[in-house]
């Protein structure tokens, strides 16, 4: 018999999303974890045909969904998701025997019309997708895939399909974010920094179910009069190679040499103002965590379940509740 959310705990979370909570003492029943990994595999194949009938792409979804969809920005940090890639395809093109799960990463979002750094973050994300699929040396082990013309129809494809979610602003900048939360609801994990609804969202599932890394945003702010990019450049063969490999024009195209200039400002010589270089091993190393886990199906999954428990506390019902309830002061008006 297959088991579902409402096979396990009633029809009630339909309407009360708290009651998802009922789901924790679940996490280590095997029918649920069994009936979880054959959702989330039934939506990454459902999805992977969508995007190849939509855009003609090919993904695969034996491989981890790894996904950031953000507005482009250099606080949401899709140019240190960037960077992550860069490192793990110089890894195997150093060491191709070298075991690592196969992943493909999908970046969406939309720019400001006039936020110039956006389009060459974009342009550098694309071109790096079309780098790694020309390359025979991690065909088949890394993939990137820029989603354009992001909006909500494609949402509903990629975010049930999703299995990693990535919330890695630099710490103090995000206000909230939601895409968080519809990421934790649908059964992906978090990578990410102690920033926004994230922290919340940590304190729900509990901090051992998600993959935190990096500077708090006091560290951040007490960082700002002495830090200085040049010494991770200086000091992390990684990140120097892989900033090397962007500002040699490796991944321009033959007719935009010097294209990706503007990251040199914006990461060396600007001083690197949102931290991107000061986060790039911690995010590498809760990265390995983060694999290391998916490598474990029944670990993986009842982190999945922790987290979907936890995800009722961020409905808007109850926010609204909360609202009438302690701002507005509003009685509810009960519907005949």
């Amino acid at each position: 018999m297959v088991v579902t959310i409402t096979g396990a705990i009633g029809e009630g979370w339909i309407t009360e999303l708290g009651q998802l909570r009922r789901l924790a003492p679940l996490a280590d029943d095997r029918a649920l974890r069994d009936a979880v990994r054959a959702a989330k595999r039934e939506s990454k194949i459902r999805f992977a045909a969508w995007l190849r009938s939509a855009t003609g792409q090919a993904v695969d979804p034996d491989t981890i969904f790894d996904s950031q969809v953000k507005r482009i920005h250099e606080y949401k940090r899709q140019l240190l998701n960037a960077l992550r890639v860069i490192v793990l395809y110089q890894r195997l093109r150093e060491n191709p025997e070298m075991a690592m799960t196969p992943r493909t990463f999908f970046f969406a979002g939309k720019a400001a019309p006039a936020y110039r750094l956006a389009k060459v973050i974009i342009k550098l994300i694309t071109t790096l997708a079309h780098r790694i699929d020309r390359d025979p040396a991690v065909r088949g082990r890394l993939k990137v895939v820029f989603l354009p013309d992001y909006c909500v129809s494609l949402a509903e494809h990629l975010i049930p399909a999703t299995d990693v979610s990535n919330q890695i602003s630099t710490a103090g900048y995000e206000a909230s974010g939601t895409s968080n939360m519809k990421f934790m609801l649908n059964g992906a994990l978090t990578i990410g920094t102690r920033d926004g609804a994230t922290i919340e969202m940590a304190e729900e599932a509990g901090e051992e179910n998600v993959f935190l890394f990096g500077l708090t945003a006091t560290q951040v702010s007490d960082s700002r009069r002495w830090y200085s990019p040049y010494w991770h450049y200086d000091n992390d063969p990684e990140a120097r190679a892989a900033l090397d490999l962007i500002l040699s024009d490796a991944f321009a195209p033959g007719d935009e040499p010097g294209v990706f200039a503007p990251l040199r400002e914006t990461l060396l010589t600007g001083g690197d103002h949102y931290m991107h270089l000061a986060d790039l091993q911690a995010y590498l190393e809760a990265d390995y965590r983060l694999v290391a886990l998916y490598g474990d199906p029944e670990a993986w999954t009842r982190r999945v379940i922790l987290n979907v428990a936890g995800a009722g506390r961020f409905s808007s019902d109850r926010t609204i509740a909360e609202y009438a309830a302690e701002i507005w002061d509003a009685k509810p008006c009960p519907v005949p």
